[in-house]
């Protein structure tokens, strides 16, 4: 199906001085509160089929069987929250980690930063005696995999990210994380389907690599079909113009997948899956969905299907209330700049500027904005 261009510069957006519907709803399906009219209204039903919908795990490794407390304290800034975007995998295939976004919440709960990390980053993986990895130095995405074996063949996705976490940790110097989730990318598209698809501004023409342009999947090669061909694929590609344009859910979905064929490859597509979270979230507080309440119900189940979330011993209710008054203007998107790691002439993954240590001690001291006024190239394209 073509792409439908809309003359509108951007998803609608719902102007009221009142709290909104879901702070980074669109990010972990914090959407907990129902406006009409002006006024602020709790729908207790809605909420509980929601809170009941999303899968809680411990990520982190803080269980009481790990001889660790759940924290009881309130919700206070400056927070970090972790992201991570997987194909959906049986327990017999190692997960890997397609994106990996941190949210950084500044201390007055009232401005996000959101940085993606290069799924190809060089970075030591450190040890992980739970899934008997003796750590290494490797592409970052690699370290949820490791994290996540059992024994006997399977895997655990929710022990990997509690690798993953520890590396994002050693990495960025931030020593814990508030919250975290996995988000499965194929629940995304069914959270698109729900809202009725999603406007967003491309800002590079983009060919698809996967898909035809009736959203089937492509051909493959003659002998590519155990996946060892770097571009397998053959035939009709979809393909996505410069412009603003109101997407169907298997679109937004293709769209941000696309690395192959991009001038800074897999940083493009970083920067096309934080204008994706961003559109998303501009969609979900529009009046077409939260004055709707069979869409609203329809969104809000299918981000409960997309999620498994740790909030630290706080639900996603606790999460959306603290939350209540960041606005998705109030979202800032970082770039980490940075280039390809090249030794004897082998490409070993990426590496971050020298610069990046300063905008990972700006995380610490929660001075991001003073660090941005300094480095205006970490500003991202919106």
């Amino acid at each position: 199906m073509a792409l439908k261009s809309k003359a509108v510069g951007g998803a609608p957006k719902v102007k009221r001085r009142s709290p909104l519907w879901a702070r980074l709803c669109a990010i972990f399906g914090c959407t907990l509160m129902v406006l009409s009219g002006g006024a602020l209204i709790t729908s207790q039903a809605v909420v509980a089929r929601y809170a009941g919908a999303v899968e809680t795990k411990d990520l982190f490794g803080n269980s009481p069987e790990n001889g660790k407390k759940e924290p009881v304290s309130d919700i206070k800034g400056p927070l970090n929250i972790l992201l991570v975007g997987i194909d959906p995998r049986d327990e017999s295939t190692p997960p890997l980690s397609d994106s990996i976004i941190v949210a950084h919440i500044t201390k007055d709960l009232d401005r996000a930063y959101l940085f993606s990390i290069p799924r190809d980053l060089r970075v030591e993986i450190p040890a992980f005696p739970k899934a008997e990895f003796l750590g290494s130095t490797e592409k970052i995405n690699s370290a949820m995999s490791h994290g996540s074996k059992l024994g006997n063949g399977k895997h655990d996705a929710a022990q990997g990210f509690d690798l993953l976490a520890k590396t994002v940790g050693k990495l960025t110097g931030i020593k814990e994380f508030d919250a975290g989730a996995i988000i499965n990318f194929h629940g995304f598209k069914d959270i698109v389907e729900a809202m009725g698809g999603v406007t967003m501004k491309i800002d590079q023409n983009v060919k698809s690599e996967h898909l035809q342009p009736n959203g089937k999947p492509r051909d493959r090669m003659a002998g590519c079909e155990s996946h060892q061909c770097e571009h397998p694929y053959i035939g009709p590609q979809a393909e996505y113009k410069k412009g603003t344009y109101h997407l169907e859910a298997w679109q937004a979905l293709d769209y941000v997948r696309q690395r192959y064929g991009l001038p800074n490859g897999d940083y493009d597509r970083q920067r096309h899956q934080q204008q994706f979270i961003r559109a998303m979230a501009d969609q979900a507080l529009s009046k077409d969905v939260v004055t709707n309440p069979i869409k609203l119900d329809q969104v809000l189940r299918a981000a409960g299907d997309a999620l498994i979330f740790d909030g630290n011993g706080h639900n996603v209710i606790d999460w959306g209330l603290a939350l209540r008054n960041l606005r998705t203007q109030d979202m800032t998107l970082i770039k980490l700049p940075g280039g390809g790691l090249i030794e004897n002439g082998a490409y070993l993954g990426e590496q971050l500027e020298p610069s990046a240590k300063d905008f990972f001690a700006a995380l610490q001291t929660d001075s991001v904005s003073s660090f941005l006024v300094d480095n205006p190239k970490y500003l991202q394209k919106q």
